[in-house]
């Protein structure tokens, strides 16, 4: 019987950030994971600046140590490409300079990216790791948490269990009562290729809205070595409705579509095409109840409009974190104490939640994106205004306004 205060399920991005966190706190803590590192996760591999920002206030070491990783490439925009497939180039910050430190996104395999973490957990002699083991039981008693596996080869007695075990938690469904709903969840599929022409130089992610994978898109996002991850997202709700075969969609993407057979002519498919589920945060949830708190994509926490997940989990890990500590502090686990995590997320990343959710339902209609596109190539001021929206909620608000695109209209 191990015991802890702290025990997290999970040690992908959303458990390991939690982790270190409470270590350069001072807290101790208990991780345990399924599997054994390195090991692979199907995902886009695209990480926005949120995660080096998050990693920055943590340890300003981690975000140095990361800065330096061979196995990531720096990313310095997004190429939007419409349903007319017409482009435009979109940096993340305007007039970028190629400097270290300066990007403000990244893509690294998450085989590499998740080890990078769980190497930063190994260096913390607060942070206990348990690898290959599944928890699998939850028992809740008058004074914490009993945890096991199926086979009982391991018992740990928490004062708080930290949920961080991704999409597919057990712990979210059976305990928090959260599931699976197809209008706010999404389909995804991944391939690596390598040997794909017309890679943008700087590494620009390119996100494409073909008309039948709305509301969704196909991406291709740079890796080292001249690899990609190459991919498809789609509302799950749609796929089910069209009975849409998504590995046949994206091989008839690459292989078809007038304007990516000629980029992928030459390309090679690595491995196999692996699918997953993204949980989206598109509707509010209850993050929180007696004893335990849920982070990252056990939290369905990612982003409705770019799908990402890693740096919204990352977020809501630290915000764990402190809450743990307030806990602890208090000596209280309590539902009503810890709903305190709940207001703290969604103060944070609500706004930002609601309006990719406002623009993932304007993406529905082909004809709005493909004027944005048109209008913004030639126009500096509204690039600008769109390069800002990845950082500025207040954009992502005015572009999910319908009286935006008509303004835009009466002044053409």
């Amino acid at each position: 019987m191990l015991e802890t205060k702290i025990c997290i399920i999970g040690a992908g991005p959303a458990g390991a950030t939690t982790a270190l966190q409470l270590a350069y706190m001072g807290i101790p803590c208990t991780v345990v994971d399924k599997a054994v590192f390195p090991r692979d996760k199907v995902c886009g591999d695209g990480l926005s600046g949120k995660v080096l920002t998050l990693l920055s206030r943590i340890d300003k070491g981690i975000a140095e140590r990361l800065q330096q990783y061979v196995f990531k490439e720096d990313s310095w925009g997004v190429t939007f490409v419409a349903a007319n497939r017409m482009s435009i180039n979109i940096p993340y910050k305007p007039n970028y300079a190629k400097l270290p430190g300066e990007p403000r996104g990244f893509v690294c395999k998450r085989i590499h990216f998740d080890n990078f973490l769980v190497d930063e957990l190994k260096r913390c002699p607060q942070v206990q790791l348990i690898e290959g083991k599944a928890i699998t039981k939850y028992e809740l008693l008058p004074d914490g948490y009993l945890l096991s596996d199926a086979s009982g080869s391991i018992h740990i007695k928490t004062q708080l269990v930290i949920a961080a075990n991704g999409a597919h938690s057990g712990f979210t469904k059976e305990v928090a009562n959260i599931h699976m709903e197809p209008a706010h969840y999404v389909a995804g599929i991944r391939a690596y290729y390598s040997g794909i022409k017309g890679l943008h130089p700087d590494n620009l992610i390119e996100l494409h809205f073909l008309k039948n994978v709305l509301p969704g898109y196909f991406w291709i996002f740079p890796l080292p070595n001249g690899e990609a991850n190459v991919g498809i997202g789609m509302l799950s709700k749609v796929a089910r409705r069209k009975k849409v075969n998504l590995k046949q969609m994206l091989l008839d993407a690459v292989q078809h579509d007038p304007v990516l057979k000629e980029r992928f002519e030459n390309a090679t498919l690595q491995g196999n095409i692996d699918g997953y589920g993204l949980p989206l945060g598109s509707k509010k949830r209850r993050l929180s109840g007696e004893r335990y708190l849920l982070v990252g994509d056990a939290g369905f926490l990612i982003d409705p409009f770019t799908g990402e997940g890693i740096g919204n989990a990352m977020y809501s890990a630290r915000m764990a974190a402190e809450q743990a500590a307030a806990c602890i502090a208090a000596n209280d686990y309590s539902a009503a104490r810890l709903m305190a995590y709940d207001e703290n997320v969604y103060r944070v990343l609500g706004p930002e939640l609601k309006m990719s959710t406002k623009l993932q339902k304007l993406i529905r209609f082909p004809w709005l994106f493909n004027m944005l596109v048109r209008l913004s190539n030639g126009n500096k001021e509204l690039q600008e205004l769109m390069s800002c929206m990845f950082h500025e909620v207040d954009i992502r608000k005015k572009l999910a306004k319908p009286q935006f695109y008509m303004r835009l209209l009466l002044k053409r």
